[in-house]
């Protein structure tokens, strides 16, 4: 009699994590759940369960010759959130194989910091409460010669998707003029959203405040270096909310050193960042360690998705939370796993 495997790899997540204990059930209640998170399973494992295996969760290499040797398998969820270079996304698609990921999950969480520190750059919050600190502060309207009000300022946003998407919703009250660069996107799905199109010079010549939320695409790596950052009006605020290599590292920290912008980033080009790192000595730079992302709820909404459109895709129904990796984006990616526990 066959077995219907769920062959659960999930590193760097675990259950207890993504789970809440009844959504684990929920999964349990699909099939034989073999897991593995103490160390990625062995492939001697995975290709011993491959012929009765149903569901994939977690990031198991899945080459050709692999789903070659999984007849049975229905779906794919990577609970990293990420689409890694590491499956045949192609042959997926031809057998009708969907690769998921929750992504989204981080939407609503990376967002609202995203405007926490859009609002703490915009008025200066953590530079008074370092000035007060030491010795420094200034009354009044003294206090505010650098700060401008986030309400009513230009925005460009850098990359609509999941995340962008999310806080152009959360910044609507503030009635900013938002701007979008997104050359994956037409103009039609931009403007749906009170948006105006921009080329990228435009949007940072005209925005006050800059968010990106761009992934790293095989073009798109450094792409925001200065020159782009030397195009951006003095004391504008830039926010760097999704990956580090979208923009030349150095040179957003030169822009910051200069006093020509201000910053914040969630991300860095190695993590953890090193003890001795000069970025934690830079002035006019607010600092966020991989956290934006990484609430309690955020966490067991990962396993809440995937789970329910599991149970979909057992029922032979298409799936309805997840995002869909497409064959012809997902292999232009850099995605690298990213532990934000």
């Amino acid at each position: 009699m066959s077995r219907n495997i769920i062959l659960v790899d999930p590193l760097p997540r675990t259950l207890d994590l993504i789970m809440t204990p009844d959504v684990r059930a929920r999964l349990e209640a699909l099939g034989e759940v073999v897991l593995s998170e103490d160390r990625p399973m062995p492939d001697a494992e995975v290709d011993a369960l491959l012929p009765d295996t149903v569901l994939i969760f977690g990031q198991t290499a899945m080459p050709r010759e692999r789903l070659d040797r999984a007849p049975r398998l229905r779906a794919i969820v990577n609970v990293e959130t990420n689409f890694l270079p590491n499956i045949d996304y192609q042959a997926c698609n031809e057998r009708g194989i969907p690769v998921l990921t929750p992504a989204s999950a981080f939407a609503a969480p990376v967002a609202e910091a995203a405007l926490g520190l859009a609002l703490d750059l915009a008025r200066g919050i953590t530079a008074a409460d370092r000035a007060f600190r030491a010795g420094e502060e200034a009354y009044g309207l003294a206090g505010n010669e650098e700060t401008f009000r986030f309400a009513g300022a230009p925005v460009g946003i850098i990359g609509l998707g999941d995340l962008g998407r999310s806080l152009r919703e959360l910044i609507r009250p503030f009635k900013n003029e938002v701007r979008v660069f997104d050359p994956w996107l037409p103009a039609a799905a931009i403007e749906r959203l009170d948006c105006r199109p921009a080329g990228l010079d435009e949007l940072l010549e005209t925005s006050q405040v800059v968010f990106v939320f761009a992934s790293v695409t095989a073009e798109n790596e450094g792409f925001i270096g200065a020159r782009e950052f030397a195009r951006m009006p003095k004391g504008a605020a830039f926010l760097l909310m999704s990956r580090a290599a979208v923009v030349d590292f150095p040179a957003m920290l030169d822009a910051v050193r200069s006093g020509h912008i201000r910053a914040a980033t969630d991300v860095f080009p190695v993590e953890p960042v090193p003890a001795d790192d000069p970025v934690r000595q830079l002035s006019g730079l607010i600092l966020s360690a991989h956290r934006t992302g990484g609430t309690r709820d955020a966490f067991y909404e990962i396993g809440a998705m995937a789970v329910a459109d599991a149970e979909l895709i057992m029922r032979g129904l298409p799936p309805q939370l997840c995002r869909r990796a497409d064959p012809a984006t997902a292999n232009r990616l850099r995605s690298k796993p990213v532990d934000v526990s």
